[in-house]
């Protein structure tokens, strides 16, 4: 199994997972020729994906969603909450739960449930040949519930949104940066830190870091931030425009 992100950031996430017998999507949160192209590049035919993963309905997350498995024939999976969001005319789709795991020829997927802003959001960590890809972004605090899920990951993918000292000092709205820094909002550097230590452990062999934020985080930051990992790991940075190389979890 391996995957790649395909860019990840507040103009659109998307994140491609390829096994032996399938590949799927992780949201689509770019439009529909942006995600094709970005899949040509890394090398991915847009009509293998056999599904899509949609985490909830914020456009950075759904964008794409309807048109790209209108075109292509992907099945669309998420929570009742998260798919009352998204345009789904005339495609194929399942609703999801939160602690029941779902099958996609040789992946098991198991939404977890997190806490955002948004109707009924989830996460996703992703089995395949006995290695497990931890999926997380857009969340504003740690639960019992999502530390106990992403145990055992082999590799994870994290949001490390906001650096609390930009945030606080940076030109967005008051009430826009209490919502970022709520329990309901997104993951500053500390917070993601704390988690990746909770949930580390000796086979953890890669971190990726996503979701920055362009006004309140630098990846120059999170690089010096998050320097300690590397001694037991790869460590990278998801970028907005390139995502990341493949990453091999075989």
């Amino acid at each position: 199994m391996k995957y790649a992100s395909l860019g990840s950031g507040s103009r659109g996430n998307c994140t491609v997972i390829v096994s032996p017998q399938t590949t799927i999507l992780v949201d689509c949160g770019f439009g529909c020729r942006e995600t094709e192209n970005r899949l040509l590049k890394k090398g991915v035919d847009p009509a293998t994906v056999a599904a899509i993963f949609v985490t909830h309905e914020h456009s950075d997350h759904r964008r794409g969603v309807g048109p790209f498995a209108r075109k292509f024939g992907s099945c669309v999976y998420g929570t009742r909450g998260t798919l009352s969001r998204v345009d789904l005319e005339r495609c194929k789709f399942y609703e999801i739960q939160c602690g029941r795991p779902v099958n996609v020829d040789d992946l098991t997927v198991h939404p977890v449930s997190v806490p955002h802003d948004a109707r009924e959001p989830s996460q996703f960590v992703v089995e395949g040949a006995e290695v497990r890809l931890g999926i997380l972004s857009d969340l504003g605090s740690l639960t019992h519930e999502v530390v106990e899920h992403y145990q055992y990951c082999d590799s994870l993918f994290v949001e490390a949104n906001h650096d609390l000292n930009m945030l606080w000092n940076g030109p967005y709205q008051y009430s826009l940066k209490v919502r970022i820094a709520s329990d309901l909002g997104h993951l500053s550097n500390e917070q993601t830190a704390e988690f990746v230590s909770r949930v580390h452990h000796s086979d953890m062999r890669h971190l990726v870091l996503g979701h920055l934020s362009q006004e309140n985080n630098s990846p120059e930051i999170v690089s010096e931030f998050f320097d300690d990992f590397r001694r037991t790991m790869d460590v990278r940075i998801a970028s907005q425009d390139e995502g990341t190389d493949w990453i091999d979890l075989a």
